[in-house]
């Protein structure tokens, strides 16, 4: 009697320390969600901050620096929930503006047109990566919620269902090309 009592004492331990073991590990990937969300935050909001700096440079022609301006604009102050469109609208706005390379070689020969490009550049090829970083740990954690026992034990407490940030984040080619 005490034998089996025993067994089942540290069979619950076991239990016990193995579901222990997978909400710390539902948490590390929760705060991993929140530290590549807030990347991903800074990343978007630096391609509009340089897009919007270009608009009003002077550079582009009055249609295209109307354009960006809005577009960036627009990226910046969007609401959470139309947040994924209005990025999308940007990236929409650079590879319209930017698509042949003689509007990437006018900026780039205006003052100070270089350290612009560079930013610009810099700024639109990191978008992506930001974003699959945090659609990877998304991903992650997904999976792990989706198991049986995370569900029966309720181990992801009230934290809300990760989601992906879908958005349209291709660089315009002119400015991917000429960096290359």
């Amino acid at each position: 009697m005490t034998a089996t009592l025993i067994w089942i004492l540290v069979a619950l331990v076991v239990i016990g320390l193995y579901l222990s073991w997978t909400a710390g590990r539902l948490d590390r990937l929760h705060a991993r969600i929140d530290a590549a969300r807030a990347a991903l935050d800074a990343q978007l909001l630096r391609r509009a901050s340089v897009a919007q700096e270009l608009a009003t440079s002077g550079v582009l022609d009055p249609a295209a620096s109307i354009v960006l301006y809005e577009s960036a604009h627009a990226a910046r102050q969007a609401e959470e929930e139309l947040r994924e469109v209005a990025e999308s609208d940007l990236s929409q706005a650079l590879r319209a503006v930017f698509s042949v390379p003689q509007q990437v070689e006018a900026v780039r020969e205006a003052p100070g047109g270089e350290e612009a490009a560079r930013e610009l550049t810099e700024a639109v090829r990191r978008v992506p990566m930001a974003r699959r970083f945090h659609n990877d740990a998304v991903r992650a954690a997904r999976a792990l919620r989706r198991h049986r026992k995370v569900r029966w034990f309720r181990l992801a407490g009230h934290a809300p269902f990760p989601m992906a940030f879908e958005m349209d984040d291709e660089p315009p080619a002119a400015l991917v090309d000429r960096a290359a």
